[in-house]
């Protein structure tokens, strides 16, 4: 069993924005996979089904960014799952627009997802598939910046590498997380 969670912010205000990329990926894969993610459960939206024979859990938190974990947590004490069978998607300040990392473990290097998922998992063991959206330019402060819209220039990266994200998890749950690291890691390939 796989459980795959998107990170983001509900509501239509927040739907295109940088912040957003987790929830985005999640769509993809309910989409490829076509597994709805309608069910409302553990502070979340939800969907389950197979792929090649594996269980998958979709899973998008309600609960706003910063309290990612309160959604997460109960997901993962009712499926049982094991914490190396988590991934979780979302935006990464670090990286520049359209590039993407995968990771098998680390730090929360500041995203506030991320640390509430810790906090409530008691670990940083989960994988993570983490999608550049790039630094604000001038004085823009980052709360504003992750909240913005993607310029019509970024716009075309940002939903190949959003692609490229849903590809990266569906070779992990196909195969292993290594063979995943190995084809996407490499800067703009896939």
């Amino acid at each position: 069993m796989k459980l795959i969670v998107g990170l983001g912010n509900p509501g239509e205000k927040y739907a295109a924005t940088r912040h957003n990329v987790g929830f985005w990926v999640i769509d993809r894969l309910a989409e490829r996979w076509q597994i709805p993610v309608n069910q409302s459960k553990w502070k979340g939206l939800t969907g389950s089904g197979r792929v090649m024979g594996e269980r998958v859990v979709l899973l998008k938190p309600m609960t706003y960014m910063n309290l990612s974990g309160e959604s997460v947590r109960p997901a993962c004490d009712w499926l049982k799952c094991d914490i190396e069978d988590v991934a979780v998607v979302c935006d990464d300040l670090d990286l520049p627009p359209g590039q993407l990392r995968l990771r098998k473990k680390g730090s929360s290097g500041g995203h506030r997802g991320l640390e509430s998922l810790i906090e409530h998992l008691g670990t940083n063991e989960f994988k993570r598939v983490r999608i550049g959206i790039g630094h604000p330019a001038g004085r823009m402060p980052v709360v504003d910046y992750v909240i913005s819209p993607f310029t019509r220039e970024e716009r075309p990266l940002i939903e190949e590498t959003v692609e490229r994200a849903a590809e990266a998890i569906h070779q992990w749950v196909v195969s292993t997380f290594d063979e995943a690291m190995n084809r996407f890691n490499r800067r703009g390939t896939g």
